[in-house]
């Protein structure tokens, strides 16, 4: 029930902005590894008042106390629930699937930030499919990912702690970032570094 709920898209609404925006380097390859655990089951016998009380406070409770690698380890699945949280977890793992989780976030909320921004378009995929952005893009697909492996459902974990707001971005309002092995001379403010990648807005 309560990854249900973190699956639901909040997106506000934006406007495209012309073509002319920097482009989104692509992620390096590599592995993030981290303990998985189950997520705690509702008692379906308390009625339905009582489920949802229980998991609101499960989920307040894992807003309030669990680390970012805990958080992960609890929403670590295959299924993204939904077409905007596919491509969601889709933009995480083919930009940042070896980079830290903490990296991982930040390119997360990249794409969050653009579809909040009103200077993109208004949706995760939105996002993904403006032109000239995301490298990995080819036309209006998303490419496919291997579902069993741990870095695709660590990247759908990512992707409902970045929709659901369960951390914040490390890197504040960024709304773009290129790898550290290249230089691209934008003119944008530079939010930081973690990682491979170097953030701006």
């Amino acid at each position: 029930m309560v990854i249900a709920a973190l699956t639901a898209s909040s997106v506000a609404p934006a406007q495209v902005k012309e073509a002319g925006e920097p482009l989104v380097s692509l992620g390096t390859e590599g592995i993030v590894t981290d303990a998985a655990a189950p997520v705690a089951a509702v008692d379906n016998s308390a009625g339905p008042l009582v489920q949802a009380v229980e998991a609101d406070a499960a989920t307040d409770e894992l807003e309030a106390e669990a680390t970012l690698s805990e958080t992960v380890a609890k929403l670590r699945s295959s299924d993204p629930g939904s077409r905007e949280m596919e491509c969601l977890a889709v933009g995480i793992y083919y930009e940042a699937k070896s980079e830290s989780l903490a990296g991982q976030l930040a390119v997360g909320h990249v794409i969050a930030n653009r579809a909040e921004s009103g200077r993109f378009p208004k949706t995760y995929c939105g996002v993904l499919f403006q032109r000239s952005q995301f490298s990995f893009i080819r036309g209006r697909s998303l490419p496919k990912v291997p579902r069993a492996s741990r870095d695709w459902q660590e990247a759908v974990a990512i992707a409902k702690i970045v929709d659901a707001e369960l951390h914040g971005s490390p890197m504040g309002k960024a709304l773009f970032f290129h790898a550290r092995r290249v230089s691209p001379g934008w003119r944008l403010t530079r939010v930081g570094t973690l990682g491979n990648h170097v953030f701006y807005r």
